[in-house]
């Protein structure tokens, strides 16, 4: 697993004063995904939890459900390749699946979102919740990881919880490709999801809720802002939306049921 951080010669201008630095850059790493022989996507993300990432990446795009789905799986970080073997063959479908570029930041098309999105996020009947208490604990224990964003500011993170602890933490360019390791840990651990909560650093969209309900949990806590179509995704695919945690402040967008204060339902 390589680093996720690199350093660089930079010039730095502070308080009318130019000076030679050394800044840390977080690294920016392109994998591409061989299924069955086959080209299926080229990700660009940070170059740790690969295998985690890929597990999670296929199984949000539909092509496995579970781990075991895959026959095989290496990864030449020196080349950049990710070589998949499913146990059960398929053609990729190129209405559903082109080859196509998944940046760091943006997402993918109209068309995908339509043709695969729609087939495989899940909408959310049962979890978990939370006292207000719960959502800072969560939140400040998910901050207190991020330890690469401290040094580049470059990075997102998300964080796997309990309703009172922190699980694992997932670090990525991509806070998409945050989720997926995520993902792809539970799928590798067997781990039931309906009772977990995500701690996550990035905007709250579209793409990020739909990637929450296809991992199968309920709530998702952010320091950052939501989106109009996230709100209305999460409205419609029963998940708490819970953003802007910060100084002692928070907002529940959606599913408010899930959120407790005083033991009184807000």
């Amino acid at each position: 697993m390589k680093n996720i951080i690199t350093h660089t010669k930079t010039l730095k201008y502070s308080d009318g004063t130019l000076t030679n630095i050394q800044d840390d850059i977080a690294i920016e790493f392109p994998l591409t995904i061989i299924i069955d022989g086959e080209e299926f996507a080229t990700m660009v993300c940070s170059p740790t939890h690969l295998e985690e990432l890929v597990i999670g990446f296929l199984a949000a795009e539909g092509l496995i459900r579970l781990s075991s789905d895959i026959e095989h799986i290496s990864i030449d970080e020196s080349l950049g390749f990710a070589y998949i073997n499913l146990k059960n063959k398929q053609s990729i479908n190129k209405d559903f699946y082109s080859k196509r570029f998944i940046g760091s930041c943006c997402g993918k098309s109209r068309q995908f979102y339509f043709h695969n999105d729609a087939r495989t996020a899940k909408t959310i009947q049962r979890t978990t919740t939370l006292t207000i208490d719960q959502c800072f604990h969560l939140m400040k224990l998910m901050q207190e990881q991020s330890t690469d964003f401290k040094q580049t500011g470059g990075v997102h993170n998300a964080a796997l919880c309990t309703s009172d602890e922190l699980i694992i933490s997932r670090t990525d360019i991509g806070r998409h490709n945050a989720l997926d390791k995520i993902y792809g840990y539970c799928l590798q651990k067997k781990m039931p999801r309906t009772d977990k909560v995500l701690a996550f650093s990035g905007r709250l969209s579209s793409e990020v809720l739909l990637k929450v309900a296809k991992i199968g949990i309920g709530i998702i806590l952010s320091k950052s802002a939501p989106t109009t179509l996230g709100i209305d995704l999460a409205n419609d695919l029963g998940i708490t939306m819970v953003g802007f945690i910060r100084q002692n402040q928070l907002n529940v967008y959606s599913h408010p049921e899930r959120i407790i204060l005083n033991h009184a339902q807000l």
